[in-house]
């Protein structure tokens, strides 16, 4: 035995050596300042396969992003290249490039660079820079084929989304993965209200540098936010109110938090950071790729998605959900788990080898291997398998109605008399969003997304509502519309809606996960907060009026999800989920970042039983 696990650990060595060295052996590394059309130079490492030549030409497939090309210099190598490794061995030219502001290159960094939509020649944003990228590309590096693909992951996915809008004839293809598409509803804030959770992440975002810096210039903002032990929710607990959190971690030193603190509402600061109304005259093929579980983006691929083809009916249009949290789908897991949730096997392996790259080389080197693509192609979290869809959401799904019943039903029939549910909500002692207290200390928080929600079920800052079990499969495939009608005693509140999928009794456990129960797991398929201050607007809140009945109406995002004969569904209603989300004062406040611990005020909410979540289910 010793000997074979001896022979393994060579052979382990061995393997990784010869993938560590794969990228140095077969690609020539170039780095250069690319000049834009304001003066303005951004630095690029170019990746250049050693066998290019005028008879064995290469397209080039290009990352812009903000978190750095790292690493430096022409002798430093990445360890792998482009978004998956059969792209890699297929051989591209692999095109980095830090933006404006950010490393080694040039410029002043803004977040989500405002588009600009009518351009004189002096007008510069993310889609000119990618422009001015791509043209010097194709003018400098010999023997290219002549088209150029992009694609990126989280911010990276926004700066491939906004580059889509380049239009020059090179760009054959573009892939934003995970990308944010307006940080009002994604990231920093859903719905406008705040994500308490991403409180670590600011130095990152938030401070800009004054020099050309190969590495991390922010550390010492970070430093301040050190974890000093395993239970998350410590730092969370001892900061006190979001101003003194600010007060105490970043003052005015932090650009970002500052910009954040100061436009509470849907102002045109935000407006002008939402790339969704530029997508327009886009020509070339684009697949948005996205995870059902990506507690960072989930709306902004959902969304850019449908945009796109709402604006261009003639571009070839795709979109790729799976089982993935944020960015997933890049590397392999072996066995496929979301938290304690299992989906499969070698799932990021079959979207990379069946649908990614075929996708790129069908586009980029003109192989016929993704003619077959679908439009969409989706997961279904439930049966957990791969389906395949001609448009999204699917034309076959009908709209349903389900109630929010008095005595904690939720039933596709209607209530045949008013009533309602009440719970009580107090700021000081804010219902958790969370069990998992080590992803507090995250750079963001991950797994609540599929987390068991039986901790909260019982509370009575929590209100619950569920099905009977399950007669036959119920599938949900498409959007989901919450329509409360609510009360409450204070003057403003949250309303944080979960959907849950309730495993039987008897289910049975999963050897990789010995210390879980899963007889009556209560897995949260799609949960969304919506502040009742914007119920009629984002640009201009308004107070509730105590104890009057009130409609507040959102969006769930998209699921894709088979309920399966024998479990249940449930729906569970709160107005605080800490530290997800900071804490709604339930005073209304002109702007409730500045909200005082005095502010904070206990209310008694209702929702009454003409509530209805409307969903539709795929016949």
């Amino acid at each position: 035995m010793k000997k074979i696990l001896a022979l393994l650990a060579i052979f382990s060595i061995v393997w990784l050596s010869a993938q560590n060295t794969f990228v140095k052996d077969n690609y020539t590394k170039k780095e250069v300042y690319i000049t834009m059309r304001d003066g303005v130079k951004l630095f690029t490492s170019i990746y250049i396969p050693k066998d290019i030549s005028s008879k064995n030409k290469y397209p080039f497939l290009m990352q812009r992003t903000c978190y750095s090309v790292a690493p430096y210099g022409e002798d430093q190598y990445k360890r792998s290249l482009g978004p998956n490794k059969f792209l890699q061995n297929d051989k591209y030219i692999f095109v980095y490039q830090d933006v404006r502001g950010r490393y080694m290159s040039e410029g002043t960094f803004t977040n989500m660079t405002p588009q600009v939509d009518h351009k004189t020649k002096k007008d510069v944003d993310e889609s000119t820079d990618t422009y001015d990228t791509i043209d010097w590309l194709i003018k400098n590096i010999e023997n290219n084929n002549g088209n150029v693909g992009q694609y990126g992951t989280s911010y990276p996915g926004f700066y491939a989304a906004v580059g889509a809008l380049a239009n020059h004839p090179a760009l054959k293809v573009s892939s934003p993965q995970a990308p944010i598409s307006d940080f009002w509803f994604d990231d920093f804030h859903h719905n406008g209200a705040f994500m308490m959770g991403y409180f670590r992440t600011f130095p990152v975002f938030g401070v800009q540098k004054s020099k050309p810096e190969n590495s991390a210039w922010y550390t010492e903002q970070s430093k301040k936010l050190g974890t000093k032990s395993e239970d998350g929710s410590l730092f969370f607990n001892e900061m006190g109110t979001l101003k003194e959190g600010i007060d105490k971690y970043y003052g005015r030193d932090n650009f970002f938090i500052n910009e954040i603190v100061d436009h509470p509402n849907y102002d045109d600061f935000w407006k002008k950071r939402d790339l969704l109304p530029h997508l327009k005259n886009i020509k070339h093929a684009v697949m948005t790729v996205g995870g059902w579980f990506d507690a960072e983006d989930l709306r902004g691929p959902l969304h850019i998605y449908k945009t796109i083809e709402k604006n261009n009916p003639k571009a070839k249009n795709s979109i790729v959900m799976g089982p993935f949290s944020h960015g997933g789908w890049s590397y392999e897991m072996g066995k496929h788990f979301h938290n304690e949730v299992y989906f499969g096997d070698s799932i990021a392996t079959f979207y990379q080898k069946n649908i990614e790259t075929p996708f790129f080389n069908h586009h980029l080197k003109n192989t016929k291997s993704a003619i077959d693509l679908p439009e969409a192609y989706m997961f279904d979290t439930g049966k957990k398998e791969w389906k395949q869809f001609a448009e999204w959401p699917p034309k076959n799904a009908q709209k349903t109605a389900f109630y929010l019943r008095e005595n904690g039903q939720f039933s596709s029939e209607s209530p045949s008399s008013a009533s309602f549910t009440e719970y009580f909500s107090d700021p000081n002692k804010p219902a958790p969003s969370s069990t998992n207290l080590k992803d507090f200390n995250g750079f963001t928080p991950r797994n609540y997304m599929s987390e068991d929600q039986r901790f909260a079920e019982n509370r009575p800052d929590v209100a619950s509502f569920t099905t009977e079990i399950l007669a036959e499969d119920l599938t949900l495939a498409g959007e989901i519309k919450v329509k409360l009608k609510i009360a409450t005693t204070g003057t403003d509140a949250d309303f944080f809606v979960k959907l849950i999928d309730i495993y039987p009794a008897d289910e049975k456990g999963i050897k990789e996960k010995p210390g879980v129960i899963y007889g009556n797991y209560h897995q949260m398929v799609r949960s969304e907060i919506m502040p009742a201050r914007f119920r009629n607007s984002f640009e201009k809140p308004e107070a509730l009026v105590p104890n009057q009945e009130t409609e507040v109406i959102f969006n769930l995002q998209d699921v894709l999800h088979t309920f399966k004969k024998g479990h249940k569904i449930q729906i569970q209603v709160q107005s605080t989920a800490y530290p997800l989300f900071a804490v709604n004062p339930q005073k209304f406040l002109e702007n409730p970042y500045k909200a005082e611990k005095s502010d904070y005020t206990k209310a008694f909410q209702k929702i009454f039983n003409n509530s209805v979540i409307e969903v539709e289910v795929l016949k």
